[in-house]
């Protein structure tokens, strides 16, 4: 029996969209543990391949951003359903520092106030593509996707059997 009204049809289209988004909350744990991949290569590749020196900013950047591709693979392939809880600290924290960095290297905060005393400058722009894209502005990104991966990320709901009790 249909619960729809005669020649009425039912919609598709949010049908789709909700299965969508129900499917990409579910799986977004997968694109949060890329993107720790993909951060982390691309630092790797920045300081050994490019002879890139990290500052200090970047160092504990990089502290919270190694660890997180282990830390979410482990969440994925024990379907831990409390990944966020553990992932959601460490990229917060990793936020807050790429913010920090980034407010230096655009000028918003005066370089007299940086952590970075000895070797490399904060505030040196070791790349700059479009005239704005830096090392910290990647970053940036990468602990935002990470966060708000875990954000929206869906719990698979178990239901409960009220018989096993008993």
């Amino acid at each position: 029996m249909s619960n729809y009204a005669a020649g009425e049809t039912p919609d598709v289209t949010q049908t789709s969209s909700a299965y969508l988004w129900t499917a990409i909350r579910a799986n977004v744990s997968y694109l949060a543990w890329v993107q720790a991949l993909v951060a982390t290569i691309g630092s790797l590749y920045f300081s050994e391949v490019m002879k890139f020196v990290p500052c200090v900013l970047c160092w504990y950047q990089r502290i919270l951003m190694y660890p997180l591709v282990l830390v979410i693979a482990v969440g994925i392939l024990l379907r831990d359903q409390r990944i966020k809880v553990y992932v959601l600290p460490i990229s917060i924290v990793g936020l807050a520092i790429s913010l920090y960095h980034n407010l230096l290297q655009y000028d918003v905060i005066p370089e007299a106030i940086t952590p970075c005393i000895a070797g490399v400058s904060c505030t040196t722009p070791w790349i700059n593509w479009f005239g704005f894209v830096t090392i910290p502005l990647l970053s940036l990104v990468a602990f935002s996707i990470i966060s708000l991966c875990m954000i929206f990320h869906k719990c698979m709901e178990v239901p409960y059997d009220k018989d096993a009790d008993t």
